[in-house]
């Protein structure tokens, strides 16, 4: 198994718990790091878990959120906005960020609720926004963020990939690749899996300057160029 995921389950009493772990490979005792997925929000919570470096939560778009999505892939062809959002004014904040582009109201509530789960989780009372459309690829090398945490989601396109963090040599990243692609770098192992977000799904990458988690932010990135492909990519940061 290449990794160690998480699937977890709603009781009844609202209480998330693990189920089905699957025990990574060469997991070293004292440096435990797994993924957290499910297809319930309460995933999200799990990142508190000083053992969890990236929780997702499996979600589908609604309908009118796709048409919103689609509507904005057929009449822009830039989009690149980055804003302050307030706890107490999230979807004022996100309609005036987003005023000069053809956003419907499906789409804006849809990014006001996340980043209205963002502020909740971490009891943030203003966090950073950006809402990009790109064609070619942001970040293609793999890599960690000096972050505390990032909210990542992709309304269109393919999602954002990561490695498990057991299964990295970190010696590789940046310039300890001395220049050559990740794939031969020994960055990773060939038979390593590359893990991939689908269109909708919500995740927490935690980053290096989350406490007590140096050398051991995920390791992730674009994903590879696919010609034609555009994504309509959503971060929420933490500001402090």
């Amino acid at each position: 198994m290449p990794c160690t995921v998480v699937i977890i389950h709603q009781t009844m009493m609202g209480e998330v718990m693990p189920a089905n772990v699957i025990p990574p490979d060469n997991q070293d005792a004292g440096d435990k790091r797994i993924s957290i997925c499910s297809d319930d929000i309460g995933a999200l919570t799990q990142i508190y878990d000083e053992n969890v470096n990236i929780a997702i939560w499996r979600r589908h778009l609604p309908a009118d959120v796709v048409d919103d999505v689609a509507s904005i892939l057929q009449t822009t062809s830039h989009l690149n906005t980055s804003a302050f959002v307030d706890a107490n004014s999230i979807t004022d904040d996100v309609t005036d960020a987003l005023q000069v582009t053809n956003i419907g109201k499906a789409l804006i509530d849809n990014i006001s609720e996340l980043i209205d789960v963002f502020c909740v989780l971490f009891e943030q009372p203003q966090v950073g926004l950006r809402l990009r459309l790109l064609d070619t690829p942001m970040c293609p090398r793999f890599h960690v963020d000096r972050v505390a945490c990032r909210l990542v989601t992709a309304f269109s396109g393919s999602g954002s990939q990561w490695l498990e963090h057991n299964g990295v040599n970190r010696s590789k990243l940046g310039r300890g690749s001395n220049g050559l692609d990740d794939s031969v770098s020994g960055l990773f192992k060939p038979s390593a899996q590359i893990y991939t977000l689908g269109i909708g799904d919500v995740a927490l990458f935690k980053g290096e300057t989350w406490h007590n988690n140096q050398n051991a932010g995920l390791v992730h990135r674009s994903p590879p160029f696919i010609d034609g492909e555009k994504r309509l990519l959503m971060t929420i940061d933490l500001l402090s």
